[in-house]
């Protein structure tokens, strides 16, 4: 029999194991590219940084392999991080409070109010740099969170999780349908928008992970908040209510949670498939329901999932690269159905 403690242990040496694999992979992040480096100039570009006074991000390279680590390949592996962990709790939280197991960003329209407020703002006004068009999209996921959980509430109703899919199953075709529209009419726009909605965090530039932190940051501190309600949750709505929780006030909680997460993420690196739904079942076959292993789990395999992935598409394709999301649609879809035909999927 295994004692509480020891369970405790066990799954703290996971999360420290994977924390170590994480740092492993960033490592390789900014040592790997289609532009061959030796460990010794990597090594060089980033003490130079570190050492720094205007701080990594801001001093000036003073070569060009200085320039392709800090420049490119420093933001980029940053970005990965924060995104595949903002979207591995995001994917977490949204099965729990929708209680189930296929949903991810998607499922509540915030890709799809993402990607229809990003096009809109390139056809209007001509944006072509992710920078410049990461607060509509950012704007866009926060409107259609709004949306969903107002219509699920609609009518003096209670926004449950079957009320909740089906608002949002509704917003994402609306949404996706309109933004159809707006890229068919203009050839520029949708060069553009292509490029975002494929799913990447090439070409970001160090800006657009500065401009999201703030936000993935605030939301990674509110969903381990929720955790502890989001645990009563699971029990029922009606055992939830018993044990004193509000349960509409936390799922309002939850969904500003998710809109602060799955919104900023996917307005910096564009709809990543997959991430969001395989992470959090992969957390659950080593934490079990309990979001408060469940969410710090999420975080650290979203963000090792993304940068592999992101690290493999740079390998596989030289010399030139496959998007992140190309790649984790490839390794996502085949896992994912390997993992329900094992039955390992933990129930929620």
């Amino acid at each position: 029999m295994i004692v509480p403690g020891a369970i405790r242990r066990r799954r703290l040496t996971g999360l420290l194991l994977l924390c170590v694999l994480l740092a492993v992979a960033a490592i390789a992040g900014i040592a790997i590219g289609t532009r061959s480096l030796s460990p010794v100039t990597v090594t060089d570009a980033l003490t130079h940084a570190l050492g720094c006074a205007g701080g990594p991000f801001t001093c000036p390279a003073t070569s060009v392999a200085e320039e392709i680590v800090r420049e490119l390949r420093l933001p980029r592996t940053a970005l990965a991080i924060a995104a595949g962990a903002a979207l591995g709790i995001a994917g977490a939280l949204i099965q729990g409070y929708t209680r189930n197991p296929l949903a991810d960003a998607g499922l509540l329209g915030l890709n799809a109010g993402a990607g229809f407020l990003a096009a809109l703002s390139i056809f209007l006004f001509g944006f072509t740099a992710p920078s410049q068009y990461i607060w509509f999209a950012f704007a866009g996921a926060a409107i259609a969170g709004v949306v969903v959980f107002g219509a699920a509430s609609a009518g003096g109703g209670k926004a449950g999780p079957l009320s909740l899919v089906l608002a949002g199953a509704a917003v994402t075709a609306f949404l996706q349908a309109m933004t159809n529209a707006v890229i068919t009419i203009d050839n520029s726009a949708l060069d553009t928008y292509r490029f975002w909605v494929v799913g990447t965090v090439a070409g970001r530039e160090a800006n657009v992970f500065w401009q999201v932190i703030t936000f993935l940051l605030v939301g990674a501190v509110m969903a381990l908040a929720a955790a502890p309600g989001l645990n009563l949750l699971g029990l029922g709505d009606d055992v939830a209510r018993g044990l004193g929780v509000n349960v509409e006030r936390a799922r309002a909680f939850g969904l500003v949670t998710v809109v602060l997460l799955s919104g900023a993420a996917t307005a910096a690196v564009g709809p990543i498939a997959f991430l969001g739904l395989v992470v959090p079942h992969l957390a659950r076959t080593i934490t079990g329901p309990d979001y408060r292993w469940l969410l710090p789990y999420s975080a650290v395999m979203g963000a090792l999932l993304l940068l592999v992935a992101d690290i493999a598409g740079r390998v596989v394709a030289r010399p030139g690269e496959l998007q992140v999301g190309v790649m984790l649609a490839a390794i996502g879809a085949p896992f994912f159905l390997a993992l329900v035909r094992r039955k390992r999927v933990v129930a929620i």
